[in-house]
């Protein structure tokens, strides 16, 4: 039976608004990004990794990405922080601008993953960039641990 209730979600304590609902929310991410672009461009895509596909070259978003994992699994890694796994059902983000997105490589050799992305770009400007190889030397120092566990290849 469904019960009238405030409905707050989060961190942020969200406010939904008092309502009657028999709905289950599930929490995937909760996060404030430090800055959304005025007039943000919002794009929502699905991205396809055949088996162990590394990803998209480094590269950086105009501004904030927002993920889940649908299936599979990601190789995740951006400027300042070590490689991570990303499962299927977890959700990830990403601050965007200045930031390099080092990696977003199928974790997996024996199948393929997939995820959903929720990208808010800055308009007039592309929603990714890629960054060449003379400014990934000038910031190799921003690069954050190598090392995700045992079976963590070099692929980027």
């Amino acid at each position: 039976m469904a019960g009238e209730v405030d409905q707050f979600l989060g961190q942020s304590g969200f406010y939904v608004g008092r309502m009657e609902s028999n709905s289950q929310l599930t929490m995937l991410l909760d996060v404030v990004p430090p800055r959304l672009p005025a007039g943000a461009e919002v794009m929502t895509a699905t991205i396809d990794l055949p088996p162990g596909d590394p990803g998209t070259p480094p590269h950086r978003h105009s501004g904030p990405v927002f993920g889940y994992m649908l299936e599979g699994e990601l190789l995740f890694e951006l400027e300042g922080e070590a490689p991570r796994v990303i499962k299927e059902g977890e959700a990830f983000w990403e601050p965007g601008g200045d930031l390099i997105h080092y990696q977003a490589a199928n974790h997996l050799t024996d199948r393929p993953s997939r995820f959903v992305v929720v990208m808010l770009g800055v308009p007039g400007q592309p929603m990714l960039t890629l960054v060449d190889a003379e400014e990934l030397e000038a910031r190799r120092d921003r690069r954050g641990a190598r090392t995700v566990d045992a079976d963590l290849s070099e692929a980027n």
